[in-house]
């Protein structure tokens, strides 16, 4: 039964990895789509499509993923018509919450959205309720075990950061929204390394502290529930997690 049950186990977190691949390609070939129907068919003329692709390689999406998705984007006229849009709210005990999603139904995804807050006994803000204590960012991360926080403050000098931060298990360099491209080539040829993450997010101007273990566990279970959904990309709250 031990046997068994140690099956099972390895069984059910590699069904949880497959999911969350398959999230991951899924975000990011309709970033692909997105980007292409709001602009060039180019990457070099086209910084939003150009950001998609360096995401798409860092998922580890074939190559063949991300060519099709781009002809599949040129050529499919309405289809495949992903709108980006943005949910404020918050979490009990006044926390804030921000909801990137990228949908073909706007409906479908308010609603899901909505409903998650509502089971988790937050509420659903209007759009900019919450995101003005927020600044809006490039990121770009590396494993922490990559390079020390003395190295990290050398490179955001080198490269003309915004600024950085030290998290648990990754640094992070914050960079203007129109100098992420910019900054990230010159990190990327600093290094000799691509980053494990990059992409447009917000950070809070404050952090705060869930008032209890309770709301902290809502929290994270609302923020999980969230980020299962097929149409959400992201999602950034200003409590310490």
């Amino acid at each position: 039964m031990a046997g068994h049950s140690k099956f099972k186990n390895i069984q059910h977190r590699k069904n949880a990895q497959d999911k969350k691949r398959a999230k991951l390609f899924t975000r990011v070939v309709r970033e692909i789509i997105s980007a292409v129907k709001t602009g060039a068919p180019e990457p070099e003329h086209n910084p939003r499509l150009r950001q998609a692709i360096i995401s798409a390689r860092l998922v580890n999406l074939p190559r063949d993923r991300i060519e099709r998705a781009i002809s599949q984007a040129k050529a499919s006229g309405e289809d495949f018509n992903y709108t980006d849009i943005r949910y404020e709210g918050y979490a009990p005990g006044g926390i804030a919450v921000i909801v990137e999603a990228s949908t073909d139904n706007k409906n479908r995804t308010a609603a899901e959205v909505r409903s998650i807050f509502t089971k988790y006994g937050g509420n659903l803000g209007e759009t900019g309720s919450v995101s003005f204590t927020f600044d809006k960012l490039g990121f770009i991360e590396y494993d922490k075990d990559l390079f020390s926080e003395e190295r990290l403050l050398e490179i955001a000098l080198e490269i003309d950061a915004f600024d950085t931060e030290s998290k648990e298990d990754y640094h992070v360099i914050y960079t203007k929204v129109e100098d992420l491209h910019e900054v990230l080539d010159k990190a990327t040829k600093l290094l000799n390394s691509p980053p494990s993450d990059t992409y447009i997010g917000w950070r809070p101007h404050n952090l705060t502290e869930a008032q209890s273990e309770e709301r902290l566990e809502i929290l994270q279970k609302m923020i999980d529930l969230m980020e299962d959904s097929d149409d959400v990309n992201r999602v950034f709250t200003n409590c310490i997690i």
